[in-house]
């Protein structure tokens, strides 16, 4: 006789690796949502994510996707179309919020469009620029690639020789870059969790040891402190989760997210991007937001799952 199912027990394909920049965080927070899963019960088909991904998911037939791949082809809608083209429900947010919250410039006019304040910017489509244009951002200027994730490609450039060497740089990674206005405030951020009533996270403060929270620095604990819950008043905490709400809003997020902020001197919250996607490693920002808030890592990833079935599948 074949055993007993388990109770509420679901096959999930675990979709992780790929061949973004940040395939190895991909991979470690693959393993850990795995483990995790496995623990709560679900049979787990993990799927290193290339071009056969299709012909592995009509192999395995899942009861759903665990989407934990990061940056490029995980986080800009591209498996998100292919998993909604074979009716397949899946964690995050849907095609277009994901690519809006890829595509860094085209969520900065969202969130300018919604009235949230957002750092100044300058959008390059070649690899060329007017030196009298970056008086708009004002010095330093922070170089980004447009489409990257884990502060992949990212420079502060402090005069315009810093500034072609960044823009070089931040173009081996993409067709669009941008140069925004440096914001001089302490970097908190908010984690996301929920569909048509989300809820914000407890608040988590970046300290860098270094000029900023580069890649090296998100996933070396010796180079930055993190402060959870970050040490903001009242006030300061109540308007940077209505901030960071407003702006998961703006892109139509679902599931979960985390958004990066800026807290000025003088009150202001700014924001700087979303990650649709978050880390999910031990050293991940949103798991240590989630447990702040007194959810524990097994618990939020059953609550992923959980907000995952209850979406419907996008068509677009």
């Amino acid at each position: 006789m074949a055993p007993n199912p388990i109770p509420n027990q679901l096959t999930i394909a675990l979709l992780y690796g790929g061949r973004s920049a940040e395939r190895e965080v991909s991979l470690e927070s693959g393993n850990q949502v795995a483990a995790a899963l496995e623990s709560l019960g679900h049979r787990v088909i993990k799927i290193d994510v290339d071009d056969s991904v299709e012909d592995k998911l009509d192999a395995n037939q899942a009861d759903l996707a665990f989407i934990a791949l990061h940056g490029i082809g995980g986080e800009d809608g591209t498996i998100q179309k292919i998993l909604e083209d074979k009716g397949i429900k899946y964690t995050g947010s849907g095609v277009l919020a994901s690519a809006y919250g890829m595509d860094k410039i085209a969520s900065k006019k969202a969130f300018a469009k919604h009235g949230l304040l957002t750092p100044r910017f300058i959008e390059l489509k070649s690899n060329s620029y007017d030196e009298v244009a970056i008086k708009e951002p004002g010095w330093p200027a922070v170089v980004k690639p447009n489409s990257q994730g884990s502060s992949i490609g990212i420079s502060i450039a402090h005069d315009h020789h810093e500034l072609k060497k960044a823009i070089d740089e931040a173009f081996a990674l993409g067709d669009k870059v941008l140069i925004e206005q440096f914001i001089k405030g302490r970097e908190i951020q908010c984690g996301i969790l929920g569909n048509e009533k989300p809820q914000a996270l407890e608040l988590i403060e970046i300290v860098s040891k270094k000029q900023f929270f580069d890649y090296e620095a998100k996933y070396d604990p010796s180079l930055a402190e993190e402060i959870v819950p970050a040490e903001v008043t009242p006030q300061q905490k109540q308007k940077i989760q209505e901030v960071s709400l407003k702006a998961y809003n703006a892109l139509g997020c679902r599931g979960f997210a985390r958004v990066d902020t800026f807290l000025t001197s003088d009150e202001q919250v700014y924001v700087s991007e979303i990650n649709t996607i978050p880390g999910l490693t031990a050293n991940s920002l949103f798991p240590k937001e989630a447990k702040a808030s007194g959810i524990e890592f097994n618990e939020l990833i059953q609550k992923i799952v959980d907000l995952a079935l209850e979406s419907t599948i996008e068509r677009i």
